[in-house]
């Protein structure tokens, strides 16, 4: 079994990784400027051409993109090559109505797919082993990812998508699945539900679990791994940059590999802009160099991370980004979807009432708990616990339409939730990652 999917691009001396890079990133500016009007604009205003991008020195020369820029390109603002070269769209959910909308060619896909193939591999798979891919599949990009990653590998691939525990487990077992792609919550959900039905880890045939798209701890890793009888590694992506696969845990664990000949990074200081060395703190930006229908440059992720060099014992040789640390964004991620405050106020807001509300997050045997209390209007005050109940369930349903995930709505007496003179507390989060 090999230890890597490509290992002439995965162990490449960093002299000519860096190589590659710089002539990947001057032919992309290049295609961005003269292809993508809204971004060429943001050259311009800077006083950017592609002639002053000569290698990876001059990126920070570029202009950055926002998660707002992409927003404000919805749908089609941000495709790069004519709709008939595109095979396939991918889409964040929308925060106030407007999601981010991701374009694919086939060579995007291909690319996306061989990253996904890599992190399987380094997480020890091969054409021996059953894939069981228990991410969403649609517009959500995991399922799709590390379903395409499968195929590369040679796995006997089960696009299971998230949910129906009992089909997971009869899979599993009747399949004898080795891998397992979920997100770390359903990991453990599916764990203790083995527990419960008095299957131990030996009964089954699992190895090793690839999870992402939500926060973990490392305690959360060992309690995983100890219920599932598995190594559990870890797997970062964006949709704005293709999907999970962007970076991924070897055997080491001691930070995810940068696929660094697709997307480079970059670490700035998120209140002015300035690239920090390697291993300091800041927000993580990435510009993707191989992209073509949705090649984003210097994307601001929000997210605070540290980038490190380095040996690794794997043999890669690429550089490192710690695990997110938090946001420079009040985004929350809650069972793997990202959600803004932003995004519940709209909903009160269209269904009339104020948009004085708490988010309450808490995490109850390794899975994410979701509560809104929202404030009743003046008139529902005297109403019967039965309408109250009917209101409620209005609001679930209309947040569950805008956010993909349904919380449970309380609504609480006027006035009752606490006001502040300063920043509102609309957020209380009580997991311990």
């Amino acid at each position: 079994m090999s230890k890597y999917y490509q290992p002439e691009i995965e162990t490449m001396p960093q002299e000519e990784l860096r190589k590659l890079q710089s002539e990947r990133l001057v032919a992309q500016v290049k295609h961005v400027y003269n292809d993508l009007p809204y971004y060429r604009n943001l050259m311009d205003e800077k006083g950017v051409k592609p002639e002053d991008i000569h290698g990876v020195e001059d990126l920070h020369k570029l202009p950055f993109l926002s998660k707002a820029d992409l927003r404000n390109c919805y749908p089609e603002g941000m495709r790069a090559v004519p709709k008939s070269e595109c095979v396939r769209i991918h889409s964040t959910s929308g925060t106030t109505g407007k999601r981010v909308m991701a374009f694919y060619t086939q060579h995007d896909i291909d690319l996306w797919d061989d990253c996904c193939a890599r992190a399987i591999v380094a997480a020890g798979g091969d054409k021996e082993d059953v894939l069981q891919v228990a991410y969403g599949y649609g517009l959500f990009t995991g399922g799709m990812g590390l379903h395409g990653g499968g195929h590369k590998v040679g796995c006997l691939t089960l696009p299971m998508s998230s949910g129906n525990t009992d089909r997971q487990i009869q899979f599993m077992q009747d399949l004898g699945s080795t891998i397992l792609c979920c997100t770390p919550s359903y990991a453990a959900y599916i764990g203790e539900t083995l527990k419960e039905r008095g299957i131990s880890p030996d009964e089954i045939q699992l190895k090793a679990g690839i999870f992402g798209a939500e926060a973990w701890s490392d305690e959360m890793r060992h309690d995983i791994e100890k219920a599932l009888g598995i190594k559990a590694y870890d797997i970062y992506g964006l949709t704005e940059l293709s999907g999970p696969g962007v970076s991924f845990e070897c055997e080491e664990q001691t930070g995810m590999h940068v696929n660094e000949d697709h997307f480079i990074a970059e670490i700035i200081d998120p209140e002015t802009g300035e690239v920090l060395p390697d291993g300091e703190q800041g927000e993580l930006v990435f510009t993707a160099i191989t992209k073509e229908a949705f090649p984003v440059m210097r994307y601001r992720t929000r997210d605070i991370c540290v980038l490190h060099r380095g040996k690794c014992s794997c043999g890669r040789t690429f550089v490192k980004m710690g695990r997110p640390r938090g946001r420079t964004d009040d985004m929350l991620i809650i069972r793997g979807v990202n959600v803004f405050p932003s995004q519940i106020e709209t909903v009160l807001i269209s269904l009339g009432y104020s948009s004085n509300y708490q988010i309450v997050v808490d995490r109850v045997n390794n899975t994410d708990t979701f509560d809104v209390n929202v404030e009743m209007k003046p008139e529902q005050f005297s109403d019967t616990v039965r309408h109250i109940t009917r209101y409620e369930k209005e609001l679930v349903e209309a947040m569950r339409s805008m956010l993909g995930i349904s919380p449970k709505v309380h609504l609480v007496t006027p006035k009752s939730i606490a006001r502040s003179e300063g920043k509102a507390v609309r957020v209380i989060d009580k997991r311990k990652i």
